[in-house]
């Protein structure tokens, strides 16, 4: 079956379901065949991460370290996955000869942020995701911007993306969190509702998108992992 298709017929199939069941069934579907969970270990990652804990703890976690995130988020991502008992997560990293070549000093951020994202996270990340037909992401509705109308399952290059909290509202994040006592990231009580590379991430302002504190001031607003180039952009169709 085509992958548009397939990921058409299992957002069909999961509209009335909870964010739990279609994760258990993303994990044993073998038309999509084996399933990864991509996680920053961000703002609301713990949600995702604690379903995950409770239907297979070695279910494969992909956390990608661009070597420029807050040293809060790694603390965290190494409390968050010893808690919940994640026994396969996978810490990957920019491929070293590209850092020395593209980006020796660190700075490309500065001057071309699409490629700095493109050197640290979207290459290391199609690496990773080889040999599996699919992966999780904690990407939501409410983000705003091109993520308005994201669908259950969708088709993405070679393999389905599965977004179980697409139709998720802030008061069930901050509801399921509290209800089964799970760890914040530290950065979120500092006004970070949203936390990405320590450079180009700043606090939001009461009011603002979730994610208007990422690359403030620019255009961008993806870091091109889940959209093309040209649809990182605010404003972009």
């Amino acid at each position: 079956m085509p992958l548009k298709e397939l990921a058409e017929r299992r957002s069909l199939l999961h509209r009335e379901s909870d964010a739990p069941t279609l994760l258990r069934h993303a994990l044993d579907d073998i038309s999509i065949g084996p399933v990864a969970m991509v996680s920053s270990f961000g703002a609301d990652s713990v949600v995702l991460l604690h379903m995950i804990s409770e239907i297979d703890r070695a279910t494969p976690i992909l956390f990608i370290d661009t070597e420029m995130l807050f040293e809060a988020t790694l603390t965290y991502q190494r409390e968050v996955a010893e808690a919940l008992g994640l026994t396969d997560v996978r810490v990957i990293k920019p491929n070293r000869a590209a850092l020395l070549e593209r980006d020796v000093d660190g700075i490309l951020h500065h001057f071309d942020p699409d490629a700095c994202c493109s050197l640290r996270k979207t290459e290391p990340l199609e690496r990773a995701l080889e040999g599996f037909g699919g992966w999780i992401t904690g990407r939501k509705r409410i983000h705003g911007g091109a993520r308005q109308s994201l669908p259950l399952f969708e088709k993405s290059d070679r393999r389905i993306k599965i977004n179980p909290l697409a139709n998720w509202t802030s008061p069930q994040i901050a509801d399921y969190i509290t209800q089964h006592d799970l760890p914040r990231h530290p950065l979120v009580a500092q006004g970070f509702p949203s936390i990405g590379c320590q450079p180009c991430t700043t606090p939001a302002e009461a009011g603002e998108d979730p994610r208007a504190g990422r690359w403030r001031g620019q255009r961008k607003t993806e870091c091109g992992i889940h959209f093309a180039r040209g649809q990182t952009l605010r404003g972009a169709a």
